[in-house]
């Protein structure tokens, strides 16, 4: 396994000298205050219901403590699932299958270490120490791994610095979303605008066709898989793998122009339409691709009736189950809805110039975060490892902003939901 090469003058030690692994479970129910891992951070989960469903589940769950790391050490081999380490804010419970590890003295800053396992993450340093065919890390695998022991002194200056630099990175970034949402927030002010005076409704099946253009899967081949973000901010391609690798699921070809929706998570607007580059990639049986029918309802029409409030509940409540995030969507039921019909050309022209003006800035805002995202992992592991000496850099006054979250992406792998097929309208 390649190491993070840091500086002569630190000492290293085992990581399991310095770190126990957080094994308590909280059997007799002394704290409900359920935590949730997202994007780097651990957040608060709503409080949990003893009802006897639950009992048993939430009896599993480790105790850990404010300062302690975890580690989300599942499917290393899925890059979507972004910023795997994180540090406990608040006394709490969270599920055991991460890795929660506790310092063992006073000589350790848990936020140094926070940031140097964050580095080795990027670096894809705990790949090689996966098992299994989802590549799962164990605190055994990390027990004996070296790491540098600065000062405490110098951990807590680590700490300070890149503290203020990840911050400034991330109010970036934040600028840069909120540029996107502004126009999302102008998308739903011009539709409510327009259906005001609609003309009538119509079954959402009358005018689009759902398509299902299945492939064979050739074991030899390679093929990038499509996910998506949750409220309608995008596709994604995943690296090529092969033909070998992509498991049991159907897969379909991607066409531009339609309005692409997720099978497992409409229910928080997963919904975005294709681009001819996704055209790269094949989706699962899980997502639905819908080809408009009408001239008169553009696909682009209908991205802004699912980002609305009304086209959102819709989704909401065409959406079922308690599986976690997963609640399959009921595709039958949603193309029985009725959505809004408006007989004003120009106006939906106008409609669709915007939308399709937010599905072109959509890619050039991401290809800013990842080049910052790249920024923010180089001066971590350049500052954790010692390569940037800042002993003597002095940190100023400075707004802290946390990491953006953005791990609201889901993977196809999630569940095995079965297709589902247009029936007859009733």
């Amino acid at each position: 396994m390649e190491l993070l090469e840091y500086t002569s003058r630190w000492n290293s030690h085992r990581l399991g000298s310095l770190f126990q692994e957080q094994k308590e479970k909280n059997t007799d129910f002394t704290r409900r205050n359920a935590l949730k891992f997202t994007y780097g951070s651990i957040v608060d989960k709503p409080e949990y219901d003893l009802t006897p469903s639950l009992i048993d589940t939430y009896s599993k769950y480790t105790l850990v403590n404010t300062g302690d790391i975890v580690i989300n050490c599942l499917n290393l081999n899925y890059d979507f699932v972004s910023q795997r380490i994180a540090i406990v804010k608040n006394d709490g419970i969270i599920t055991s299958a991460y890795i929660s590890l506790r310092a063992r003295n006073e000589a350790i800053n848990p936020m140094y270490y926070c940031y140097y396992f964050k580095a080795m993450d990027s670096r894809k340093m705990f790949h090689g120490m996966g098992t299994g065919i989802r590549l799962t890390l164990s605190y055994n695998e990390l027990r004996n791994v070296p790491i540098p022991v600065p000062p405490r002194a110098e951990q807590d200056q680590i700490v300070r610095f890149l503290d203020w630099k990840v911050s400034e990175i991330n109010k970036k970034v934040a600028l840069k979303r909120r540029s996107l949402d502004l126009i999302k927030e102008l998308i739903n002010s011009v539709f409510a605008a327009l259906v005001e005076n609609k003309a009538g409704s119509v079954r959402l099946k009358r005018v689009v066709s759902l398509e299902n253009d299945y492939i064979e899967i050739n074991p030899d081949e390679s093929y990038r898989k499509a996910g998506m973000y949750n409220r309608g901010r995008g596709i994604f391609l995943r690296d090529a793998v092969s033909g070998k690798e992509m498991g049991d699921s159907r897969f379909q070809r991607i066409h531009s122009g339609r309005l692409m929706l997720s099978g497992q998570f409409a229910w928080e607007d997963a919904v975005f339409v294709t681009s001819s580059k996704d055209e790269e990639g094949v989706a699962s049986h899980r997502y639905y691709l819908l080809k408009s029918e009408n001239k008169d309802v553009p696909v682009e029409y209908l991205f802004g009736y699912f980002i609305s409030q009304k086209g959102f509940t819709d989704l909401q409540q065409c959406s079922h189950g308690s599986a976690g995030r997963n609640r399959p969507l009921n595709i039958n039921e949603l193309l029985r809805i009725e959505i809004p019909i408006v007989h004003n050309p120009e106006s939906v022209r106008k409609l669709c110039n915007l939308v399709q003006a937010y599905m072109a800035m959509r890619p050039l805002v991401l290809r800013e975060e990842e080049i910052l995202d790249e920024l923010r992992n180089r001066i971590i592991s350049d500052v954790v490892s010692g390569k940037i000496d800042v002993r003597n850099v002095t940190v100023p006054e400075y707004e802290h902003v946390d990491d953006i979250a953005d791990d609201d992406s889901e993977g196809d792998e999630e569940s095995d939901d079965t297709e589902t097929e247009m029936d007859e309208e009733v």
